[in-house]
């Protein structure tokens, strides 16, 4: 029955009262439930904070693969450098996703740098991927690591949360695309 509903004889007024009283009290009642559930205390810190650290990995994982797929760009324009122009826009690109999954500004300072200059005539790293001498299996080579990231990002889909995920999808969607257009599908 509504509670804007007379009732006759005596008590419909009070009767009124008493159940608009009652459930005004229900909704308190399920609302400071819902905000004690929403709360820092008690035992949901724990599930949170393991929640956070997965993310986290999640997003340290993505950002080595994505300084470890620039890192390859770097090289293959170095061993090729007619090729810089045609891999120039695809290596920014993966320099800017490297700087999305780099650690918040904040995090930044209380950690070392994991992310390379973005400069190809940077210091080569002591550990420069081996690129091979024939310009065709070079962008091969570089087209399988785009592969391989793609697919391990969109293998952290369900794992990762809402707004990681989302990153994590254009990250595969780009280096799918990437993989595509370095296999001459977009020349």
């Amino acid at each position: 029955m509504p509670l804007t509903t007379t009732t006759r004889g005596a008590g419909g007024p009070r009767r009124r009262r008493v159940l608009t009283a009652g459930a005004a009290a229900l909704m308190a009642g399920g609302a400071a439930a819902l905000l004690a559930g929403c709360s820092d205390g008690g035992g949901g810190d724990a599930a949170a904070d393991e929640r956070s650290s997965a993310a986290e990995r999640l997003r340290v994982r993505a950002g080595r693969d994505a300084a470890g797929l620039l890192e390859r760009y770097d090289a293959t324009i170095a061993a090729h450098a007619p090729l810089e122009e045609r891999l120039r826009p695809l290596r920014a690109e993966v320099a800017r996703h490297a700087k999305a999954f780099a650690p918040p500004a904040a995090d930044r300072s209380a950690a070392p740098s994991t992310t390379p200059s973005a400069s190809p005539s940077a210091s080569p790293p002591a550990d420069r991927p081996e690129v091979p001498g024939d310009e065709r299996a070079a962008l091969g080579e570089l087209a399988d690591a785009e592969r391989r990231a793609a697919d391990a990002r969109t293998a952290d889909l369900g794992s990762a949360p809402p707004e990681l995920a989302r990153l994590l999808a254009s990250v595969a969607a780009a280096g799918a695309a990437h993989a595509y257009l370095l296999t001459g599908g977009g020349s």
